[in-house]
């Protein structure tokens, strides 16, 4: 498998942070998925008035993901932050939808701080569609 190009996908974040809409908080986030035939989705933060219905920009990209019928290879974020920022506990339970405990996800400040780490680390023991299998069967 190719050696994955971080700068690219962060460029990718960072393009992407920048068409957050977060005029409550102010915390601009992009995310960007590298797919595994080569592709990069991306997507931003999402807020509205009413916190609970915000989609973080993690979950954006997933959903590119999914229209692309991609496979996740690699995921950077990027934020305004002055430390690396990780997914949320939210984001980091749907990429583990999509994708296994060693996902590189990495986290950057627009100052070039980066943070390295897996989606493993990020969520160990994480619940996944093979945790329903079993309760489907019993359920028979």
């Amino acid at each position: 498998m190719a050696r994955i190009d971080w700068n690219r996908l962060f460029a990718a974040a960072q393009e992407a942070r920048t068409h957050a809409h977060a005029p409550y908080s102010s915390f601009h986030v992009g995310a960007a998925i590298l797919c595994a035939d080569g592709r990069i989705v991306v997507g931003c933060n999402v807020e509205n008035v009413t916190f609970g219905l915000t989609v973080c920009a993690e979950r954006n990209a997933v959903a590119q993901l999914v229209l692309a019928r991609g496979t996740p290879r690699a995921v950077a974020i990027v934020t305004g932050a002055s430390t690396p920022t990780p997914p949320c506990g939210a984001c980091r339970q749907v990429l583990a939808e999509f994708a296994g405990p060693t996902l590189p996800v990495r986290s950057a400040t627009l100052q070039g701080a980066r943070v390295s780490s897996t989606l493993g680390r990020l969520l160990p023991q994480a619940f996944t569609p093979a945790d329903l299998r079993p309760a489907a069967r019993r359920r028979r």
